[in-house]
């Protein structure tokens, strides 16, 4: 199996084998990767608890006092070079929590227990752990990862390499995200864990809810491999009523259509109850899942799944309160009629006991109903954009800005100024890179001019308000539609 280099000219691998990584995808398509070691007696336990921890620090331009000059750095690293302004004191407990899952495990597991817990690090954290010489995390991590007697209780989602939020960012740009996650993350654990990659985690739970770019997103990422993603359940709605999903415990099949007649679909795991990092540091999934006995599901006894994901360090209860209570909860859960699971080894037991996709209920991406009930798939996109118009006349709260786990936080309202800049990035990138007659990948100014491209379209330079860090997603957005310009010239 190819082994690739985790460092191509002192840039992460981000590009240059996107045959081989899809070669490798395809042939395990088919395999079984969690179900084969597990240890679960699926038929006799009542219900199931999964979390997991969504781990994330973006690059900014701040390795010098001059923004357009300052070399880009973690901001991990900004927070403990500077340890007295605001929070940034807590650079040293996030290393902790980075790396602690890849202690936690083998001690349980030694203990004869089972423990469980999906993880997602983002591309540029994971850069980021490696620039600042924090390599004894990542060491830790590919244990977990990587040997046979932990790797059951460890399953890594996938999500966009830049913590890009779906609904803002342009279309052929978040393939580019997570082809880029699978190259940097096969790169460090090895090409055997990248093919046992099997759900996505979108940053912020953004789900796209204009018909087309959803349908987009979700096609990206059905051809990237992936089987299933986390939803959140404030984002999607049933097709024939436009309610939130009922039976929110079981799993159900995302389906988008297009305003030209496409489909798409994929299996969601519904994360309830917004994003309350309490909810996992104090292991609430578990808890609930106590309460709760078997389903009916296409007439077969199923036991509930309670899924939830939150922000693995921030806040002083996860940093905190969540160590000794994850190992309390396993202990109680291991062996038990109500364990813990992760997404990929319930699907697959699920499926190995004779329920298949069709079986699930269906839901779409939220107020799209409003829009089906006006027009068909294969309209066209002229006839959606009207509907679309019209929708807003009838409703002020209809928008097209999709939903996310923070809906108090516009993606896209009052942010043009760091829009703008991302979007002349893309377009270029797009016109001088990415049309390219017979583009390599695999050239030192394609992986300079992706790695600044995905850098620049993180979350935070949004999330965050006005201020420096939109500053700082200006900047990287000018360095980015800079290199596209200087280094594809002619």
């Amino acid at each position: 199996m190819i082994a690739l280099p985790e460092y191509v000219d002192g840039l992460p691998n981000l590009a240059g084998h996107e045959e081989d990584i899809a070669a490798a995808i395809a042939a395990a398509a088919d395999r079984e990767v969690f179900r084969p070691e597990s240890r679960i007696d699926f038929a006799s336990i009542k219900s199931a608890a999964t979390i997991a921890l969504h781990m994330h620090q973006p690059l900014i331009p701040a390795g010098g006092g001059d923004l357009r000059t300052a070399r880009i750095i973690s901001n991990l690293k900004y927070m403990m070079d500077n340890q007295g302004i605001g929070d940034n004191y807590n650079a040293g407990p996030f290393v902790w929590c980075y790396k602690r899952i890849g202690e936690f495990v083998p001690q349980l597991v030694h203990e004869g227990k089972e423990p469980r817990v999906m993880l997602e690090y983002s591309g540029t954290l994971l850069h980021g752990l490696r620039d600042m010489g924090e390599h004894h995390v990542i060491d830790a991590l590919k244990g977990v990862t990587m040997n046979p007697d932990y790797r059951r209780c460890v399953e890594w989602l996938g999500c966009p390499w830049g913590h890009a939020v779906a609904p803002s960012t342009p279309i052929q740009d978040f393939r580019l995200h997570v082809r880029a996650f699978q190259h940097h993350f096969a790169a460090i654990f090895g090409m055997e864990a990248m093919e046992r990659i099997r759900g996505f985690s979108p940053s912020e739970m953004a789900m796209p809810n204009h018909p087309d770019v959803a349908y987009a997103y979700i096609k990206t990422l059905v051809d990237c491999g992936f089987t299933w993603m986390l939803v959140q359940e404030h984002t999607v709605e049933q097709p024939e009523n436009g309610h939130g999903p009922e039976q929110k415990h079981l799993p159900h099949r995302l389906v988008v259509h297009s305003s030209t007649g496409e489909t798409a679909e994929i299996i969601a795991l519904i994360k309830t109850q917004g994003s309350d990092t309490k909810l996992v540091a104090q292991m609430q999934p578990y808890y609930e899942a106590k309460s709760l006995d078997r389903w009916q599901l296409a007439g077969k006894s199923v036991p509930p799944l309670v899924s939830q994901i939150a922000d693995g360090e921030n806040g002083g209860v996860m940093m905190n309160e969540f160590p000794g209570k994850f190992m309390d909860c396993v202990r109680e859960a291991s062996h038990s009629q109500t364990p813990l699971m992760n997404g990929t080894e319930y699907l697959e037991h699920l499926f190995a006991a004779g329920i298949t996709p069709a079986d699930l209920p269906v839901v779409q991406p939220i107020f799209q109903k409003r829009i089906w009930d006006k027009m068909q798939p294969g309209d066209g996109p002229q006839k959606l954009a009207t509907v679309i118009e019209t929708c807003k006349k009838e409703d002020g709260r209809f928008n097209m800005d999709g939903g996310s786990w923070t809906n108090n936080i516009s993606w896209v309202q009052g942010y043009e100024n760091v829009l703008a800049p991302m979007d002349k990035a893309s377009s270029d990138f797009y016109e001088r890179v990415l049309k390219r007659p017979n583009l390599k990948t695999d050239e030192t100014r394609y992986r300079n001019a992706l790695y600044h491209l995905l850098s620049a379209e993180t979350s935070c330079y949004r999330y965050w308000g006005q201020g420096i860090w939109t500053d700082y997603g200006a900047e990287m957005a000018r360095r980015a539609d800079a290199i596209c310009t200087n280094d594809y010239s002619s």
